[in-house]
């Protein structure tokens, strides 16, 4: 156990006010690289050593197991001890905990079982089913959300009306026979953890008063991202004696389309009595140029609590703005300050691009991989490796080459046709009996009508399907023999028909992937096989190459959303321009808004030594060459902070 000087010796003057802070309620409004898991680490540390307050009677939450896993090594490390005892989690993980201990009192068994998203998936699916409506008309995944935000809301089905709309009626009718299904196997879905747990403790004041009486002090990071019903739950959990200390930085709320309510950080202020709030504006992350433009842009917003980064750092290169012809020049650009930046002796692994949108790493992955310049996609998938592309390009292979089994086993059910596993065993006999491609076991199965009639209908017309893109599809330039495919094969309207985010960013995948072929046809000089063959070949290729691990020297690719938290010496933040970022939809709502300039202000603040921002005058979107306009953030930074391209 370490003195409380040894403790606070390493802190600024604002930190050690935070650290040291009386037992009372307070908001601690943390900017970006400003150190606060550090000052959350410490402050448990000296709640502990210092005010001995039991770690039995300290709840710790986060929002990742990584975070988790983190503080609680921070404060063994500080303290030299085994801190096993303190409530440290995610929220999800703290109420999972209090029901296995109160499962009876919340109406569950002792062995629930925890469902994810795939099991709540086919659970609705079944629920559809047997109420006879059309999946295409009731997306699955659509219901799912809908039914996870009115947990998140704290809402049974009881607590809506029915008669709103026809499609909330319907919608609720699932709800009702979803959670009765849920009950009756003994089943509970994440929203549900939260819900439930919340009603345990206001429902009980038994169960309430106990924890009242545990907990001395809660710490909750990233305040910022909570929802209705976790903002709800901590008001519940803790009781007059117990102080709580939130830390959040308004700047960087950035996950409203998920359900976070960055109002909670001012009905905090409200809601619990005496409430100091002290602000973390040092940062030790970001040069001074970095962090006076990010003031300058956040400074836009008009919903802030009000905060200003400063930083002792020297004021470092400028940010440099390029305007780039188009998306290729943009990927040639940034490579290249890329190869600049290793041969200068910086590592790959501390380069960082940033985009909005996940469809935009194509290009930048091509480029990459043109310049042998290992990359790692960050949270995400491979352009060429997405589920949408590899159907895609299953079709496109299966034309090119009959005997590819690979790629019929893909799609011959991929849109739905009733050819199950059943039917595929058939073929996969038939053909391994005869030596001869699945392709020709189902053409002998076809001709010996030895099928059910059913099947027979559907695998007959899976081969006319191919036969005829195969005939159709001759002659024709690849970018538009991979536009037919993808709309005749069903793929296209198979994605249409559904309506979640999800499903959308599908479409504009597919869509990407004719843009893909389009320049691959343009750029293609070799001769020795047909452009179809060469494009195959290449995309197989690019899935498989510069498959780095998360710590090997290689170039990271991410969302902006991704990269919170994240910090890398080098970043580029790409496509700055209106309708991309900010996106369409964002520039008609002016909240909205508010939250893609906060994204912006995050990408920023994880450059600690340079920054480069990137717009395109023409950009091929969704098969599309548009044109496009600047970014009015990049308007909104000041002139004296940039260095423009020209």
């Amino acid at each position: 156990m370490m003195s409380f000087n040894i403790l606070i010796q390493s802190l600024n003057n604002k930190q050690s006010e935070v650290v040291t802070a009386p037992l009372e309620n307070a908001l601690i409004l943390a900017g970006a690289g400003s150190g606060k898991t550090r000052v959350l680490a410490y402050r448990i540390a000296w709640l502990i050593s210092v005010k001995k307050i039991s770690p039995f009677s300290i709840m710790s939450v986060t929002f990742t197991n990584k975070a988790a896993i983190e503080m609680r090594s921070r404060i063994e490390g500080l303290l030299m001890d085994d801190y096993s005892d303190i409530w440290n989690g995610t929220f999800h993980g703290i109420c999972h905990r209090i029901l296995r201990v109160y499962f009876a009192e919340a109406n569950l068994s002792k062995d629930f079982q925890i469902i994810d998203a795939e099991d709540q998936i086919r659970l609705l699916r079944r629920l559809i089913k047997n109420k006879k409506l059309d999946e295409k008309k009731w997306p699955v995944k659509q219901i799912m959300t809908w039914i996870n935000k009115k947990k998140d809301k704290g809402l049974r089905p009881q607590h809506i009306d029915p008669y709103l709309n026809p499609v909330t009626k319907i919608n609720l009718q699932i709800y009702s026979a979803y959670q009765e299904l849920c009950d009756r196997s003994n089943l509970v879905d994440f929203a549900e953890i939260l819900l439930r747990s919340h009603e345990l403790l206001r429902d009980n004041e038994k169960i309430r008063a106990y924890y009242h009486s545990l907990l001395k002090y809660v710490l909750v990071d990233e305040f910022q991202d909570t929802n209705n019903i976790q903002y709800a739950w901590l008001r519940m959990i803790v009781g007059i004696d117990c102080n709580i200390m939130v830390v959040g930085d308004d700047d960087q709320s950035i996950y409203g389309w998920r359900g976070a309510k960055v109002k909670n950080i001012k009905r905090f202020t409200f809601d619990f009595p005496s409430v100091r709030t002290i602000r973390l504006e040092q940062n030790y992350r970001s040069t001074k140029n970095i962090l006076e433009a990010s003031n300058v842009l956040i400074s836009n917003n008009t919903q802030r609590m009000g905060k200003e980064l400063w930083t002792n750092e020297e004021k470092g290169d400028f940010i440099s703005i390029y305007s780039a012809y188009n998306e290729l020049d943009e990927a040639d650009f940034v490579v290249k300050k890329i190869q600049e930046w290793k041969e200068q002796g910086g590592l790959l692994n501390s380069v960082a691009i940033l985009y909005r949108n996940n469809i935009q790493s194509r290009s930048l992955e091509e480029a990459l991989v043109q310049a042998n310049v290992p990359y790692h996609m960050y949270g995400g998938i491979r352009f060429f490796e997405r589920q949408e592309i590899k159907d895609a390009l299953g079709y496109l292979r299966l034309i090119n080459n009959s005997n590819d089994d690979s790629a019929f086993e893909r799609i011959v059910n991929t849109p739905t046709r009733g050819l199950g596993n059943k039917t595929l065993e058939n073929i996969r006999l038939i053909a391994r009996e005869r030596h001869i491609p699945m392709w020709e076991a189902s053409i002998a199965l076809l001709d010996e009508k030895i099928l059910a009639s059913r099947v027979e209908k559907s695998l007959g017309q899976f081969i006319e399907l191919i036969t005829i893109l195969k005939t159709n599809t001759l002659g024709m330039s690849l970018h538009k023999q991979t536009d037919y495919v993808i709309r005749c094969s069903g793929l296209l309207s198979m994605y249409q028909n559904e309506k979640d985010k999800k499903i959308k960013s599908r479409i504009e995948n597919l869509e990407e992937l004719i843009s893909a072929t389009y320049q691959f046809e343009k750029n293609e000089k070799s001769k020795e096989m047909k452009l179809l063959t060469a494009f195959l070949t290449y995309s197989s290729l690019r899935s498989d190459e510069n498959q780095t691990g998360e710590f090997e020297d290689a170039v990271q690719l991410m969302t902006l959303h991704s990269a919170k938290g994240l910090e890398f010496p080098l970043v580029f933040i790409v496509g700055l321009e209106e309708g991309l970022f900010p996106s369409q939809i964002s520039i008609e709502n002016s909240l909205s808004l508010e939250e893609e300039r906060r994204l912006c202000y995050v990408g920023m603040t994880r450059a600690m030594e340079k920054l480069y921002i990137i717009h395109a005058g023409v950009r091929r979107l969704y098969g599309q060459n548009k044109y496009r306009k600047a970014s009015r953030f990049i308007s909104e930074l000041p002139e004296a902070c940039l260095k423009k391209y020209v």
